[in-house]
């Protein structure tokens, strides 16, 4: 059974290339991928750093726990600490179910939405 998907991607350090090393990845368990246009956006915490942002939709037959190992997994294989963000991958959409309420209302998923949906 394949389960429709939307998952964020972030990036503060190298952005452009580890966003590019995140869709890479992300094709491995997911298919059918269809990415937004980048945007860049100050860190919501209010750092100063810049963000570089995108969304994915696609399809998976993984279940949502084993999606968010894999992304969990991918944001571990960069290095990724609380300074250095090298790819943050946050599964909004599965299916009907979101998640990251929080994040729904943010500028940068409401312009990016339309250019996958």
């Amino acid at each position: 059974m394949t389960h429709r998907v939307l998952i964020a991607l972030g990036s503060n350090y190298q952005q452009a290339a580890h966003l590019q090393w995140a869709v890479q990845r992300l094709s491995q368990f997911v298919t059918d991928l269809h990415l937004s246009r980048t945007l860049w956006t100050p860190d919501v915490k209010g750092s100063g750093l810049m963000y570089m942002n995108q969304l994915a939709l696609g399809t998976t037959t993984l279940s949502a726990v084993d999606l968010e190992q894999a992304l969990k997994a991918s944001e571990t294989a960069t290095g990724r600490n609380h300074q250095q963000v090298t790819i943050d991958l946050d599964l909004m959409l599965y299916d009907d179910e979101r998640f990251h309420l929080r994040d729904w209302p943010r500028p940068y998923i409401q312009q990016l939405i339309d250019d996958v949906l």
